[in-house]
């Protein structure tokens, strides 16, 4: 079993940038993926970025590409995302993810998905 904690989450002006962290700890050495996912009020969960957590592959969401950077320090047991450019239609929920089996594509479906963790808020202002 995986356990996830994401930190970081804050209230941002439009335009500047945060750095979400998502702590992962139990049998890491499983994970084959880990994501961040975004949920505002009213809306499904969304896919925002994927990483191997081996290989370093990476995939984003049209609305993020450019302005997000998904990383991981697999010492550290822990993946990042560097928001840049912020823009009102980035608040929401952040959650991270993590897969344990492999798949020849990054997942983009929540579903995919085996662990999760509890979420932090990113809000931006105008």
């Amino acid at each position: 079993q995986v356990q996830l904690v994401e930190s970081g989450g804050e209230l941002v002006q439009a335009g500047g940038s945060l750095r979400l962290s998502c702590a992962a700890s139990g049998r890491t050495s499983s994970i084959h993926t880990m994501a961040w996912f975004r949920q505002s009020p009213g809306e499904e969960r969304e896919f925002v970025a994927a990483i191997r957590w081996g290989g370093g592959s990476t995939a984003y969401a049209d609305s993020v590409k450019d302005r997000f950077t998904i990383s991981r320090d697999n010492a550290k047991n822990t993946a990042y995302l560097q928001m840049n450019s912020l823009k009102p239609e980035d608040t929401a929920v952040y959650y991270c993810a993590a897969t344990f089996g492999w798949t020849p594509a990054l997942r983009v479906n929540s579903g995919a998905y085996d662990s999760w963790g509890q979420g932090t808020q990113v809000t931006v202002s105008l």
